[in-house]
């Protein structure tokens, strides 16, 4: 029995089959490819009467673009070929979204749930002084921001230690992204992934050849759907898509099983039995099972693996009857199991488009944070004004003419009323992942040799990168 391939490994293999249909040559072939470095980091923490000690890492893949950006996350499971891999993602995904940062992640081995929020706070702000003494850490080298296991609250540790390790730094709100809004966060940060994979599905469902492709028809309007883990990404892109849009989420896959209802689940009360009784078992007017992979093999319309790396492998992918997957998650689907979906003819958006949602919005925090102001300040009222002036005037044209226009109280209020931070934040949002996904598509029907849609991504991320450091004169 062949050993399973490691997570960077996976990340090469499908970089490379893309990086064999570009004009570049194989030294910069292999500098975009490679992680230039990785710190790792063993600190000790006294903690409940002694000192434990902890392994961080923080990977830097690429750095054709400053700063460097990629989440914090907290698991057991963390070690350096997960943060390099992810590390890699995050600099195709930064390229493809034409967001202006280089890729780098990080990660600490620990497992959160047995620590006290104080305990928390201490290691979090240990392992960030670590990190910020080398500047792994600074809103103009290298940007943190939340991932598994970690939220607003951690990257408000750290952003409040950068401060008190750098307090003349004018821009140092901008050494983290995901904050809360008080701390120089951004409005709909913490369900900006969530929102990117509505935003994905709607461009798919634009396109009635895609949506061909797929083996689907119509739009999103009564398609089932079955999500894969109910964290931050997943619990909000399924209450976007079935609140929104009309999808049925008839499947809902968390660590201690899966809960099924074919006339759908309401996410908001699935979400609030898992915090009340830690996991989903007993959700009432649902099918409770507990073999993961079998829910995962449900037929459904859309699957969205939103939990961790490699759950869809050689083992399981000819089980897959889903003919649309969109992966939330980063590398829920390994290169081998990516080549016999694909041969099944399954079409799968990548996760290096399909979750850049977060990054996107961490871009606009960061912006933010260097403008000192929070967007629309300067103009909403502006906007307000001019749009009453366009109602009164409208008023005045119908009564002259004698035609009755009397549009509704509440058009009236949300005509008038100016943009928000939040409103600007999703149009910037859906914007990024409408243009992003018309690339890909532009490669797909024109490029030679490119027959899906994460080719036809890594594709534009590549060409990308060689420009930029072409035109550095590296």
């Amino acid at each position: 029995m062949s050993q399973a391939k490691s997570f960077s490994n996976n990340v090469n293999i499908m970089f490379d089959r893309a990086a064999d249909l570009v004009d570049i040559s194989p030294g910069l072939r292999e500098k975009i490819r490679v992680c230039n470095a990785t710190y790792t980091s063993r600190f000790g923490v006294r903690l409940r009467g002694e000192v434990h000690t902890f392994i961080g890492y923080r990977a830097v893949h690429s750095e054709h673009m400053e700063p460097v950006k990629g989440g914090i996350r907290y698991a057991s499971s963390v070690n350096q070929d997960e943060v390099e891999a992810l590390a890699a993602l995050m600099t195709y995904k930064c390229a493809l979204v034409d967001v202006p940062f280089g890729g780098s992640k990080g990660g600490l081995c620990i497992d959160p749930r047995v620590y006290s929020t104080d305990e928390l706070e201490k290691v979090t702000r240990r392992f960030a002084a670590e990190l910020i003494k080398r500047d792994l850490i600074h809103p103009a080298q290298n940007v943190p921001a939340p991932d598994m296991g970690t939220g607003e609250r951690e990257m408000a540790w750290i952003a409040d230690q950068y401060s008190q390790m750098r307090p003349t730094d004018i821009d140092a709100k901008a050494c983290v992204t995901g904050k809360p809004l008080i701390m120089g966060g951004i409005a709909g940060r913490t369900e900006a992934t969530g929102r990117g994979i509505q935003y994905a599905l709607r461009e798919f469902f634009r396109d009635s050849t895609d949506v061909t492709r797929a083996g689907l028809s119509g739009s999103l309007d009564g398609k089932r759907i079955i999500v894969q883990g109910l964290g931050n990404v997943g619990y909000h892109a399924a209450k976007f898509l079935s609140q929104e849009d009309g999808a049925v989420i008839t499947t809902v896959i968390e660590r201690d099983g899966a809960v099924s209802a074919e006339s759908g689940i309401d996410i908001g009360a699935l979400k609030n039995w898992t915090q009340e009784n830690g996991g989903v078992s007993g959700f009432p007017a649902s099918k409770y099972t507990s073999p993961l992979e079998a829910a995962l093999e449900q037929e459904c319309d859309i699957l969205i693996p939103a939990a961790t790396e490699g759950v869809i492998h050689a083992g399981n992918a000819t089980k897959i009857r889903a003919p649309l997957i969109i992966e939330a998650a980063n590398g829920p689907i390994t290169s081998d199991a990516d080549q016999i979906l694909r041969e099944k003819n399954c079409v799968i958006i990548p996760d290096l488009y399909a979750n850049a949602g977060g990054v996107t919005v961490s871009y606009f925090e960061w912006v933010k944070n260097l403008s000192h102001m929070r967007f629309g300040r300067m103009q909403r009222r502006e906007n307000e004004a001019r749009n009453e002036l366009i109602i009164r005037e409208l008023d005045s044209l119908s009564s002259a003419l004698g035609k009755a226009w009397a549009p509704s109280a509440s058009f009236r209020k949300e005509f008038k009323a100016g943009a928000n931070e939040i409103d600007l934040v999703r149009s910037g949002l859906d914007d990024t992942m409408r243009k992003a996904l018309q690339e890909m598509r532009a490669v797909l029907q024109d490029k030679d040799g490119v027959s899906d849609f994460r080719t036809a991504a890594y594709l534009v991320a590549i060409e990308k990168i060689a420009e930029s450091y072409r035109v550095r004169g590296h």
